[in-house]
């Protein structure tokens, strides 16, 4: 089985059924409480969310939606995925915790100053073709955060991914094996990828593509969305952006 078209796959709900329990593992999940925590201290919210507003874009099963609200935050979770969100509602359920959820484009999502904190976590930012559309995302998130608010973003820089990049690996799965390929394409703008699920004699593959961002190139496009402040990490705990850098996260103030 092949997905359709890589310049559509995030719209492809196979895609997130068959792959969630290697992209959401229970330890992924149970990270989340730490994450929020590092993250509202890098973003200089401290920890009480009461009478503020959060935003989770491209917020997937609501793992970090439901700790936010866990501390006072009106939140809001956007996703285009069906799936995924009622993952997310179910695990607001569980922990007694409101969250609007909303099944949006995040290339139209955008509420003008309306939050205080706003979040794009695990590599979810990138996914578009054309990257006027990733653009495009930037300057609704600016939009949508009050005078003050802060953005962080959190993906796999461009200087780590070259310092790893294995062309093959492979994970194992509770009931099978996931098989990751990896191509640089477009000197080195986007990556494109091919991922095969195999489960006894039965195999399905998923083609996708997202964009590579430098420091430099993701600190640009901030600041040309309309955030007046940008800061860069090499993780949500705030270490420096350097060459043995985990993550790539920026921090967008309005």
């Amino acid at each position: 089985m092949t997905s359709p078209s890589d310049d559509d796959w995030f719209a492809d709900e196979s895609f997130w059924q068959a792959t969630f329990p290697f992209m959401f593992p229970d330890s992924r999940i149970a990270a989340a409480e730490q994450e929020v925590v590092q993250l509202l201290a890098l973003a200089q919210c401290g920890g009480d969310g009461a009478g503020r507003k959060a935003l989770d874009l491209a917020c997937g099963p609501g793992r970090h939606a439901v700790a936010l609200a866990s501390r006072g935050f009106a939140v809001t979770g956007v996703d285009r995925s069906d799936f995924l969100l009622g993952h997310a509602r179910e695990r607001a359920a569980r922990a007694e915790q409101h969250v609007e959820w909303v099944r949006e484009d995040m290339r139209a999502f955008v509420r003008p100053r309306t939050y205080d904190l706003a979040i794009s976590l695990f590599t979810s930012f990138g996914f578009f073709r054309d990257d006027g559309d990733n653009a495009k995302v930037l300057e609704n998130v600016a939009a949508s955060l009050k005078p003050g608010g802060a953005f962080v973003l959190d993906l796999l820089g461009k200087e780590r991914l070259a310092r790893i990049f294995t062309a093959t690996n492979s994970h194992d799965l509770p009931n099978g094996v996931i098989v990751h390929r990896h191509r640089i394409v477009d000197d080195w703008c986007r990556v494109s990828n091919e991922w095969i699920l195999i489960e006894g004699e039965a195999s399905k593959t998923f083609r996708f593509s997202h964009w590579l961002y430098s420091a430099r190139e993701l600190r640009d496009m901030l600041v040309r969305a309309g955030f007046g402040d940008v800061r860069v990490y090499g993780d949500l705990g705030g270490s420096p952006y350097g060459v043995d850098a985990a993550r790539l996260v920026v921090v967008g103030y309005r």
